[in-house]
């Protein structure tokens, strides 16, 4: 409650309202005081006529009337004369003594306070002038008990007043501030909530409809923004999907463009004229076209396209990798081999498989070539009771500390130099898109040995 809008608006009235109250609370007990003194004098003059009528009274009189008027003892001076018109023991010396024949704000203000916080009982003399030219100055003695008890009373009814208007100001402008303010408020914190959940959805920018102007604007404001971030968004996901699209596209067409120009070489070894001179432009253009796909693989990502699953011999598929990958061994010393059953049949999407297979099997020529060590690669393949395994293990020089690190994460996993690191990444997202796994058994300096498992029922 403290820490919200409303409930601080709330404590900032009270206190504010309770301030104002104190401010106003000593001057409203000096009045209070001035007008208790001079309801005593006024008193104490009533109760001197009686003397004035008649000079002798009863002493069970004069005591009744000094009783009335809350004094010990009324002195009135009249026509230069100072007279003790009526009388009665004084408990004590007289303590303190006050006019209130033309006293300042400070003056009043200054003994109220002294006789609020006095707790010493004491005989005060009070001087006054009398009403209606009945003197020139009349004088009493009284107790100052009976005054700081009714100071007290007073300034407790003041204080007991003053909170409750306190409160009702409170409660008021709270009610009005929370319509007013913390509700358009917490709608806009509920606009921006709702659209930070998808910031592509265009429904969700706010439309401004706010009736306070300061409010209205921030909407308007935070509704340009809102639509300068979802364009932003839009065109970032696409720029996104489109370079990711392209680095995936040049991956595999720079592996492809790879085995084309290992074409070229034999063709180069043709006697035909027309291939002699044609065969030079070729090769050229096919470099080309590699440096091209090389240039693109830094762009983004994007999502492969569902499989297309149909039922394929994954034998004769995995035949055709070897041999395209034999082309590019040449004279190198390494050798190729397959276990895998002629009549396994396997259901999934060939041409997507075909890049698995071939974008591990290239790495691991890659690396084991580079070693300049013999090395085998091998891949088998086998049906379990759910599961279609394909492995694929090589004797090369195992992977890298950074590449087990980022393995499986596009440009980070690279291992040759100048290697984009999209291989794996595209392997695992194309293995995951027939419902699949892959992970590395081992990688040492005994060689690599990756699995894939394609499930049945998934793929059924």
């Amino acid at each position: 409650m403290v820490n919200s809008l409303s409930g601080r608006f709330l404590l900032l009235t009270i206190i504010f309202v309770m301030v104002a109250e104190v401010l106003i609370f000593v001057p409203s007990v000096a009045r209070f005081r001035e007008d208790y003194l001079l309801a005593r004098l006024e008193r104490a003059q009533i109760a001197s006529l009686a003397l004035l009528a008649d000079d002798m009274i009863e002493p069970e009189l004069e005591a009744e009337l000094l009783a009335n008027a809350g004094v010990y003892n009324v002195v009135l001076r009249r026509d230069e004369m100072r007279q003790l018109m009526l009388s009665s023991p004084i408990p004590g010396a007289v303590g303190q003594t006050f006019d209130l024949r033309d006293p300042s704000a400070w003056e009043l203000m200054r003994d109220a306070i002294g006789c609020l916080f006095d707790h010493e009982r004491e005989v005060i003399r009070v001087i006054g002038s009398p009403l209606r030219g009945g003197g020139q100055l009349i004088e009493v003695t009284m107790d100052s008990a009976p005054l700081r008890m009714a100071i007290i009373d007073y300034g407790a009814r003041i204080l007991l007043l003053s909170a409750v208007i306190s409160v009702i100001t409170a409660g008021l402008l709270f009610l009005a501030v929370r319509s007013l303010m913390v509700k358009p408020i917490k709608a806009l914190v509920g606009h921006i909530l709702e659209y930070a959940e998808a910031p592509e959805d265009a429904r969700r920018i706010i439309k401004p409809k706010a009736g306070v102007k300061e409010l209205r604007e921030a909407e308007e404001s935070l509704q340009s923004l809102q639509t300068q971030l979802t364009q932003a968004l839009r065109q970032k996901e696409r720029l996104a999907q489109l370079g990711g699209a392209v680095a995936r596209v040049s991956h595999d067409l720079r592996n492809i463009l790879t085995s084309a120009q290992l074409f070229t070489d034999r063709i180069e070894m043709s006697e035909d004229p027309a291939v002699k001179r044609m065969a030079p432009k070729l090769v050229n253009s096919i470099t080309r076209a590699v440096s091209l796909c090389e240039s693109t693989l830094a762009f983004g990502r994007a999502e492969e396209p569902a499989p297309v699953l149909t039922l394929f011999n994954l034998a004769e598929l995995t035949n055709e990798v070897l041999e395209a990958e034999r082309l590019a061994i040449g004279e190198n010393d390494l050798s190729l081999s397959e276990d895998i059953p002629a009549g396994l049949m396997v259901r999934g999407d060939p041409e997507q498989i075909y890049r698995m297979m071939s974008n591990l099997i290239r790495n691991a020529r890659q690396a084991i070539i580079g070693s300049g060590q013999h090395g085998e690669i091998n891949v088998a393949a086998r049906a379990e009771e759910n599961d279609w395994v394909i492995t694929l293990t090589d004797t090369g020089p195992g992977l890298p500390p950074k590449a087990r690190e980022h393995l499986f994460q596009p440009f980070q996993g690279g291992v040759r130099k100048g290697g984009s690191g999209l291989g794996l990444a595209i392997v695992a997202e194309l293995v995951r898109g027939h419902g699949g796994s892959i992970r590395l058994n081992r990688s040492d300096e005994t060689g690599t040995c990756f699995e894939i498992r394609l499930p049945m029922g998934q793929m059924g």
